[in-house]
This record gives C-alpha cells, structure tokens and sequence, in this order.
C-alpha cells in the first residue's frame, strides 16, 4: 500500500496533458487538446483533453477521467500500478 502523502504527490506531478501526450498526438484547440483516440480506431478525432480540469474524455468511445485512469486503460494495469508508473515517470520515490 502507497502511504497517503505519496499518492497526493504523484496526483500533484501527474499532468494530464503530459501524460497523454506520450501515447497521443495532441493538438490545441481553444482552451482543450484534441486526439485522436487511443481506446478506439477513429480517424477525426473525438478524444479531448482539459489541462484546466485535468480530465480526458472521449465522445466516440465514453471514456474518460485523470492521468492515473487513462493509465489504467491504456497500459491494463491496476490502480496500484498506474501509481506506481506514475510516480517513475515523474522520480518520485514510493513509499510503502
């Protein structure tokens, strides 16, 4: 188990924007960025990313949620491992 402190620190780290813009190509629209979608084969993208609410959605497919979920879904790890890639990504040091 990953003590409170830590998962708060790496929520802190973990921008959305560049979470996904490893795995996605973004491209700024407005205040949002939009993608094509890594869940689904689109080819005019449908996936959006908010920096301002730290959340991405998808209008094709319905997913959607922060930096540790898209993770989650694109690297089928579990919450506890999402944290945990996280936190190398960003050199956080976790603390069990």
């Amino acid at each position: 188990m990953i003590d409170k402190q830590t998962v708060a620190k790496i929520l802190d780290a973990a921008q959305i924007v560049d979470v996904v813009s490893d795995f996605v190509t973004l491209r700024k629209r407005g205040v949002n960025y939009i993608g094509l979608c890594p869940f689904h084969d689109e080819k005019t993208g449908s996936f959006t990313v908010s920096p301002a609410k730290g959340i991405f959605k998808c209008f094709g497919c319905g997913k959607g949620g922060g930096p540790v979920h898209f993770i989650m879904e694109h690297e089928q790890l579990s919450y506890y491992e999402a944290l945990k890639w996280l936190a190398r990504k960003y050199g956080i040091e976790v603390k069990e």
